[in-house]
This record gives C-alpha cells, sequence and structure tokens, in this order.
C-alpha cells in the first residue's frame, strides 16, 4: 500500500547484480521495493539476501518484498503489476550471458525479446501505459561488429551472438511502444559494468576468483579465450544510479551509459594480478600463449579455445555524452584501477575463507 508520495518500484531480474545495487539504491531513496524472482528448488537470492534481513530486523519488511514469476510467463506478470501498481518498472531480467546464448538460443529469445514484450503488453492490458515510467535493460553488444568507435546512441547496430540479437528486439520494441502508445519507456545501451557481485562465469569475475583461488592454494592457473578483446568497464552501482536518473526525467529515451575508457582482457589480468602483489610475464601467440609468474616462472594464465564465441566481437567503446549532459551522471565515478582492486580484494578473502572451511 503506498504511502504519502512513497514511490513504488518493481524490478525484474532484481537477484542480479544489477537488479541488487538498484534495489539497494531505491530503498535507500525511500521507495518500497517489489522483485520479481523464478521458482526454483534452490535459493538464488544471495545478492539480496542481506536487503530483507536487514529490514526484517528493522520492522520494516513491508518496503521490500519479491514474487514469484517468469518472463516467459504473461499470467504472472499480469498478476504481479496488477497487484502492486508500481510508479517505475526497472526491466533488468533476462538470460544475460553471451556465450551461453550460443547454446540456448531459444531461450534467450524467449526471455530476452518475448520476455520485454509481455512485460509491455501487461502494462497495456492493464491501462497502465500512462503512469508507469520503464527503463528496459540493453547492452553495448548490440553493437557487436561495431561500425564506428566511439558507439554512440545513433551508431548502427550489428549484434553477433543470438543475445545481442534478442537485446536489439527488445530495444526496438520498446522504442515502438513508446511512440504508437506514448509510453514513458527509456532504453539504456549499458556497456560492460563490473562489481563484486558480478556472476562468475563472467570473465572478469573469472580472472578475479580464479586469483583468489590461486593465492589460496585452491587452484593452479586461469583458462581464458580471447585476451585481447577490448571492453569499456564500469562499476556497476555507478551504472544502477545511472539507470534511476533516466526514470526522473520528464521525457523518456535512449541513453549509451558507458565510461569512454577501453581496456583488454589482457591488461585487466595485468592490474588484477598487481593487486595481488603479482607482475606477469607473457610468452607464446595466439591459443599458445602464456602468463607465468615473474619471481617464481609459475604458470597462472593459459588459452584454451573453447572460450572463444563463434563470432567474436573484438572492441566496445562506448561515449556517455549525452547521459553525462541530460541525467548529470558521472561514469567514471569509480575509477577502472579502483574497480579492479575491489574485486580482487573481495575475492581473495572469499577464497580464503573457502580454503578455511575445507582445512577445517
Amino acid at each position: 500500500m503506498k504511502t504519502n508520495n512513497q514511490k513504488i518500484a518493481f524490478i525484474t531480474g532484481i537477484t542480479g547484480q544489477d537488479g541488487s545495487y538498484l534495489a539497494e539504491q531505491l530503498l535507500n531513496k525511500g521507495y518500497t521495493v517489489h522483485g520479481m524472482i523464478r521458482r526454483s528448488s534452490s535459493f538464488n537470492t544471495g545478492r539480496i539476501e542481506h536487503l530483507y534481513i536487514d529490514k526484517l530486523r528493522q520492522h520494516q519488511s513491508t518496503n521490500f518484498k519479491l514474487h514469484y514469476g517468469d518472463l516467459t510467463d504473461f499470467t504472472s506478470i499480469f498478476f504481479i503489476l496488477n497487484e502492486i501498481q508500481p510508479d517505475e518498472i526497472y526491466h533488468l531480467g533476462a538470460q544475460s550471458h553471451v556465450q551461453v546464448s550460443f547454446e540456448i538460443p531459444e531461450y534467450t529469445a524467449d526471455s530476452i525479446a518475448l520476455g520485454t514484450l509481455r512485460l509491455l503488453e501487461a502494462v497495456r492490458a492493464l491501462k497502465m501505459e500512462k503512469t508507469i515510467k520503464i527503463y528496459n535493460a540493453v547492452t553495448s553488444e548490440l553493437y557487436g561488429k561495431v561500425q564506428e568507435v566511439p558507439q554512440t546512441e545513433t551508431t548502427p547496430f550489428y549484434p553477433r551472438s543470438p543475445y545481442g540479437v534478442a537485446k536489439l528486439y527488445a530495444y526496438w520494441i520498446a522504442k515502438n511502444f513508446r511512440e504508437s502508445y506514448g509510453m514513458h519507456i527509456s532504453n539504456g545501451i549499458l556497456f560492460n559494468h563490473e562489481s563484486e557481485r558480478r556472476g562468475e562465469t563472467f570473465v572478469t569475475r573469472k580472472i578475479t576468483i580464479g586469483i583468489g583461488d590461486i593465492l589460496a592454494g585452491l587452484s593452479d592457473k586461469i583458462s581464458l579465450g580471447n585476451i585481447d578483446a577490448e571492453r569499456d568497464w564500469g562499476y556497476a552501482p555507478d551504472f544502477t544510479e545511472g539507470m534511476y536518473q533516466m526514470l526522473q526525467l520528464d521525457y523518456a529515451d535512449d541513453f549509451v551509459l558507458a565510461t569512454g575508457e577501453k581496456h583488454s582482457v589482457r591488461e585487466f589480468c595485468i592490474k588484477a594480478f598487481a593487486v595481488a602483489g603479482i607482475t606477469l610475464r607473457w610468452e607464446g601467440k595466439g591459443v599458445d600463449e602464456k602468463a607465468y609468474d615473474t619471481k617464481t616462472n609459475k604458470l597462472l594464465i593459459d588459452i584454451n579455445p573453447k572460450y572463444f564465441r563463434p563470432a567474436e566481437v573484438e572492441q566496445l567503446l562506448g561515449d556517455p555524452s549525452k547521459a553525462i549532459k541530460a541525467l548529470n551522471w558521472n561514469p567514471t565515478q569509480t575509477p577502472f584501477d579502483e574497480l579492479v582492486r575491489r574485486m580482487v580484494e573481495n575475492d581473495i578473502k572469499i577464497s580464503q575463507q573457502k580454503a578455511d572451511a575445507l582445512r577445517n
């Protein structure tokens, strides 16, 4: 139940990296936050566990609620929206791993492309299209085989994965509903944004977990794919603040959220190992390239062809000028080196805890 001017937000994908940070930020701004989660036989709420535990301790549990639903199920979306009557929707839910999208392209399309359509149609069916503001999460993977550098809101799209293609549909259906029905829908074209809560199969987190495991004696080395791929990496909490700012505008539009800086996977490795006090020495070329500890000559990184994509995206670099001006947004509030340091130090602690638990 809404009280006074308290806003109600609905987040799909609330258990993910972005959803967890956004939920925290909205709760701190005085929102009531509702999230949609898929029913599972195991708990998948690790990133947001602290939110409802903290709220229960403060006897304010009514400010944060979770609902079972799925983007592949129109009925669940319809009934959740009808029940909570949100002021703002942050649509973050999706099958979000690019490599996995090649293995399950049909589900990727169903959850992303048709999932977005189901959400928008539920809003229309409930006749909420004039009262709700919607943020639609799209991705720099739309650019894929890049047509210009840096990429802006007007750069032609050329996706190179089932994930990117599905997000392209989501982008255009949101834009179409905005223009056809006057719905307040903003597309956020977000470039890579990482954090301590990044999924463990994403390359940045794979590197930082690998470093922690090597130091704790749980692993010998890290196996990677294309280490020369270049990405525009920012810090996730900075980007979720940008999402919020989009819905505070009195108009809807499309915005690139990026840092305007690019770094290779190789550079991420070098900086990440440096945080742990290790300097890398690279030898070999292509799939035979390896990285060694300069002090011990221990092999730390090798290349495994299975981690290469069927269609590679070599370089992504965004131009955030429009968002900086319109949203008063700071894309580099957390610099790249600080992002790397936070992730590495976090995973060194986690790996040490795992090692300690195994010994006890």
